[in-house]
């Protein structure tokens, strides 16, 4: 009885792990590069642990066939990457808004590596993005994701088929809403930078002679760092509401 006992508990122990460990890999926050593997995998381990002893009578019995675990391990994989994929898609708006304000601000050629994205961006756009990042955990909006691991064996049951129609329309939702943040946050720099190049025009016709590059250059850029510095909280606010947004309607958090 004690060997039946504990071979269901750690099969129990590893299909909630499967789709845990996986949403930990890809969700914002725990699993960016800079992020250690070994803290990475003990935050898994030990939420999967706690996540386990609520869904226990939830989770199907152990398959007798191999084609049946790989199926129910790859289904569980799935649902993580699409968990962990959502809320990666809702900091990609700070990504789009950053990378918009550097071309309005001059400041396109400033390439810093970029966390989230693993690669090298736009230097306001790694900016915006570190300090999106910072404030989802300053606002414990973490928190939601945890409780999400645990509502999402609501949305998703374990061994059923995940409703595809439903997660396309919203992940195709969240990819609009992501770049229509991120317009929204680089909107005062559409304007700033439209206006700004109007009267470079006008004094580039006006007077052909003045080298209007090198005069308006620092303008340009003291002018995009006053503007920020006026929008960037607002910008992140607007973010963090959407990310909440998010972990709600996908996760039911």
């Amino acid at each position: 009885m004690l060997e039946e006992y504990l071979t269901t508990n750690v099969f129990a122990f590893f299909l909630v792990f499967t789709r845990l460990g996986t949403a930990f890999m890809v969700v914002p926050g725990f699993g960016e590069g800079f992020v250690s593997s070994r803290v990475r995998m003990g935050i898994a381990l030990s939420v999967s642990f706690l996540v386990m002893q609520f869904v226990a009578d939830r989770l199907p019995p152990e398959p007798t066939t191999i084609g049946a675990l790989f199926l129910l391990l790859g289904g569980e994989i799935v649902i993580g990457l699409i968990m962990g994929g959502a809320l990666r898609l809702a900091v990609s708006s700070l990504h789009v808004g950053g990378t918009i304000i550097a071309q309005q601000s001059g400041l396109a050629a400033a390439q810093f590596f970029d966390p989230a994205q693993m690669t090298q961006g736009a230097v306001t756009s790694s900016f915006l993005t570190i300090m999106g990042m910072t404030m989802i955990f300053v606002t414990d909006l973490h928190h939601l994701f945890l409780q999400g691991t645990y509502a999402s064996y609501t949305l998703f049951p374990v061994g059923q088929l995940p409703p595809f129609g439903d997660i396309a329309f919203l992940v195709s939702d969240f990819v609009a809403g992501s770049f229509l943040l991120g317009f929204q946050i680089s909107a005062p720099f559409l304007v700033y930078g439209l206006t700004f190049y109007i009267g470079v025009g006008l004094i580039n016709r006006l007077m052909p002679q003045v080298q209007v590059f090198f005069v308006a250059m620092p303008l340009q850029l003291a002018a995009a760092f006053a503007v920020l510095g006026l929008t960037v909280g607002g910008s992140i606010m607007w973010f963090l509401a959407y990310y909440e947004e998010v972990l709600i309607r996908f996760l039911g958090a």
